[in-house]
């Protein structure tokens, strides 16, 4: 086996890579936004590389990447199932495999104290066709991952990023994949696949908070296309109120537009979640029959004083959008209720009551192709030419 050394021209869809304990860990907010964060959870979540894959040409039979993981878990609730490492062949799934050893992270939720129990990395394998080929092996999206070494069986090439439009996209746990089966099965992985652009996911588990370093990031990440996903997090975390809320969308919007200011750029508000269409945040875990659900904590009456709700989000997202499209002609706005709404929710209710089931990713991620990149889309004119 040949052994190529890790470096960051391997990774697609970050934006940086430090060097870890064994090897390489990709970060997916830049130094300065990491400096300014003070967010135990935002830290760990941008370090889950939801969206990164290994990416290299080969002529090989035989693939391994050893890795050091960090699983995270709350105490009390049960873990989730290990991360899936996702294997693409010119650009078609060909497999998916689970790693073992590395670190467990366990929070409990009533104190907040964190205990790390220390494991050695592991390896994942795949088979490949023998023949040059590109390809893309998907990091966990929910499993902080250091990359450590790559093993072939023949050579491998970099493959440079750029050949394709690249897609920025920012929003919660669920934008990160939060429940899809694995890092390629993503709504947005899968969208970007079907569309046929480069992602970046700034999705955020429980973090998509308008932070400004957030908006300062996509301001300077070179992109095609751009879209954020606001709403869920500011309900579930009960972050502010109706006052503030307009006033910061447009504060992140004007940021976003300093280094972007003809880039076609989508404000998507959120999916349906009953539990908090009508009722505000917080929003709080319990473990129910030995599953983890969420509940929303909040009193509906306090609506009427400013608190925030699903509802209330979605029409001051519109009356934002509204307002700023006569001077903003590549601003667009979608519902994200026309990625999961009332009908998805009759079929596929979500299991945690927060996050959709795998199937609902695959829903949502072929319904954004169909409405965001397809044709009369506001990205279609910005996607490749050729879909």
């Amino acid at each position: 086996m040949i052994t190529t050394a890790i470096g960051p021209e391997l990774l697609h869809g970050v934006l940086d890579a430090v060097d870890g304990e064994r090897g390489l860990l990709p970060q997916r907010l830049p130094a300065p936004a990491r400096a300014r964060n003070t967010d135990p959870q935002l830290a760990g979540a941008q370090s889950q590389p939801s969206g990164v894959r290994v990416v290299f040409r080969t002529a090989a039979r035989s693939v391994e990447l050893e890795t050091l993981r960090t699983r995270i878990g709350l105490v009390g609730a049960p873990l989730r199932p290990d991360g899936a490492y996702d294997l693409l062949v010119d650009g078609r799934p060909a497999g998916s495999a689970t790693t073992s050893g590395g670190k467990l992270l366990m929070t409990d939720p009533a104190t907040g104290e964190v205990a790390v129990t220390d494991g050695p990395p592991g390896p994942v394998r795949f088979t490949l066709p023998g023949r040059d080929a590109l390809v893309e092996i998907w990091l966990p999206h929910n499993e902080i991952t250091e990359v450590v070494a790559l093993r072939t069986d023949a050579p491998v090439a970099v493959v440079p990023a750029g050949g394709r439009p690249v897609w920025l996209h920012h929003g919660s746990s669920i934008s990160q994949g939060s429940n899809a089966a694995g890092p390629s099965t993503t709504w947005p992985a899968l969208a970007a696949r079907t569309a046929g652009v480069e992602l970046v996911n700034l999705g955020f588990s429980g973090s998509a908070m308008l932070d400004p370093f957030v908006a300062r990031t996509l301001r300077d990440t070179p992109a095609a296309m751009i879209s954020v996903k606001i709403g869920i997090n500011v309900v579930n975390a009960d972050l502010m109120r109706r006052r503030a809320f307009a006033p910061a969308v447009h504060g992140f919007l004007d940021t976003i537009r300093d280094g972007h200011p003809d880039t076609p750029l989508l404000v998507v508000s959120p999916v349906l979640c009953p539990i908090h269409e009508h009722t505000p945040g917080p929003g709080a875990p319990e473990v129910v029959d030995g599953r983890l659900r969420f509940r929303a904590t909040g009193d509906p009456a306090e609506v009427a004083a400013g608190k925030l709700t699903l509802s209330v989000i979605r029409e001051e997202l519109a009356r934002v959008v509204a307002g700023r499209t006569p001077q903003d002609p590549a601003l667009s706005h979608l519902d994200g209720r026309e990625l999961y709404g009332d009908a998805d929710a009759a079929e596929l209710p979500l299991p945690d009551r927060l996050h959709p089931c795998p199937e609902a990713h695959l829903r949502m991620g072929e319904r954004f192709a169909r409405l965001v990149f397809g044709a009369g889309g506001p990205f279609h004119a910005a996607g490749p030419r050729d879909r």
